[in-house]
C-alpha cells in the first residue's frame, strides 16, 4: 500500500468540498508547504502530489528513496525539473485534459465581456455613472461574428475556443509550432500572421523556453490598435510590463487575463486598475465540478502507477 503525501491540498480544496481519500488508503494532506517543510513530510512516502508547486532540481535530487512517483494535479508541470527526476529515478504524472471545458468557457466568457466593454461597464455603475442608462451606450459594443480570432496552441482547450467561437460564427487563424493544413474552416498560418490579422488573441499553449514571452513588446507592435489579448494558460506566455505599457498607451484595445506572471499579482500592478484589462484569479481551473474531476484523474493516475501501468507519465 503506497504511502501518498499530498503538499499542498489547500490549493484544490479550498473550500472544503474536494474529498482526497479516493486517492488511496494512506493519504496524509498538508494544507501548504513551505521550501523547507517539503522534504521532511515526504519521509517515507512513494507518491507526492503537488498543484503548481514550485520544486527546485536541489529539493528533487534529495527526495527520500521512498519517493518514486510526483503527481502533478494538473496539466501544467513546468514547476517540475524534469531532468532532475530522471537523474533521481523518480516517475513525474501530470492531468492533461480535466479542465479543458472550463477553461474554454472562460476565454469565451472573456472575449464576450470584452467585446462589450462590460469592465467599463461595471466599473462606471460602480462610481455612480448611470450615462448608460440615461443617455446612450457611451461605449464601444461590438458584435463578435465574423471577427477574427486567433489561437496561439491548438491543444485541447485551443481546439475547444475554437469549437465555441466557430458557432459564434466567428473566423479562425490558428498557430502552432508544429505546421498543419487546413481543416474544418481553421486556416493555420504563420504567428506573425495571427498577430496582425487577428481581433482577438487567445493563448493556449504550454510554458516552457520556446514560448516564454511569446507576446513581447514586438509581437503586441504587430497586433492591430483594435485587438484584444486573451490568456487562460500560463502568465508567463506574456511580458508583463510590455503588455501593461501597451494597455496604457492604448496601443491595443484590451486583454483580459485569468493568469499572471506573478501570482496573485503585486498590490501595486496597474493591471487591477486599468479600465481596458479583465482581470480574474487563474479562475478556469477552479470550477467545482473541474476539482473534482482533476482528484478523480488524479485517483486513476495513482491505481494505474500502482498496477505497474503508469498513465499520463511526463517522464
Amino acid at each position: 500500500m503506497a504511502k501518498i503525501v499530498v503538499l499542498n491540498g489547500q490549493r484544490i480544496n479550498y473550500d472544503g468540498l474536494i474529498d482526497y481519500n479516493i486517492l488511496g488508503d494512506d493519504v496524509t494532506v498538508y494544507e501548504n508547504s513551505t521550501s523547507e517543510e517539503i522534504l521532511p513530510r515526504l519521509e517515507g512516502a512513494e507518491i507526492a502530489v503537488t498543484k503548481e508547486l514550485v520544486l527546485t532540481p536541489e529539493q528533487v535530487l534529495a527526495l527520500p528513496d521512498s519517493v518514486k512517483l510526483i503527481c502533478e494535479a494538473g496539466t501544467g508541470y513546468n514547476n517540475i525539473p524534469l531532468e532532475a527526476a530522471k537523474q533521481k529515478g523518480v516517475m513525474v504524472c501530470n492531468i492533461p485534459a480535466y479542465s479543458t471545458q472550463r477553461v474554454a468557457h472562460t476565454a469565451i466568457m472573456m472575449l464576450l465581456a470584452l467585446s462589450s466593454n462590460m469592465q467599463k461597464q461595471i466599473t462606471m455603475l460602480r462610481q455612480g455613472d448611470r450615462s448608460n442608462f440615461t443617455q446612450h451606450l457611451m461605449v464601444p459594443h461590438t458584435e463578435v461574428n465574423g471577427k477574427t480570432l486567433g489561437i496561439i496552441g491548438a491543444g485541447n482547450i485551443g481546439r475547444a475556443v475554437i469549437r465555441i467561437a466557430q458557432a459564434l460564427d466567428m473566423k479562425i487563424l490558428a498557430y502552432t509550432r508544429t505546421p498543419r493544413a487546413d481543416e474544418d474552416g481553421i486556416h493555420y498560418c504563420s504567428l506573425d500572421e495571427v498577430l496582425s490579422q487577428s481581433d482577438y488573441i487567445s493563448l493556449h499553449c504550454p510554458l516552457n523556453e520556446q514560448t516564454r514571452h511569446i507576446i513581447d513588446a514586438a509581437a503586441i507592435e504587430k497586433m492591430k490598435p483594435t485587438a484584444c489579448l486573451i490568456n487562460t494558460s500560463r502568465g508567463a506566455l506574456v511580458d508583463e510590463p510590455a503588455l501593461i505599457a501597451a494597455l496604457q498607451a492604448n496601443r491595443i484595445a484590451g486583454a483580459a487575463l485569468d493568469v499572471q506572471e506573478t501570482e496573485p499579482p503585486m498590490q501595486d500592478n496597474p493591471l487591477y486598475t486599468l479600465e481596458n484589462v479583465i482581470l480574474t484569479p487563474h479562475m478556469g481551473w477552479k470550477g467545482l465540478e473541474t476539482r473534482q474531476r482533476l482528484v478523480e484523474i488524479l485517483a486513476g493516475n495513482i491505481k494505474a502507477y500502482e498496477k505497474g501501468e503508469p498513465v499520463n507519465r511526463v517522464i
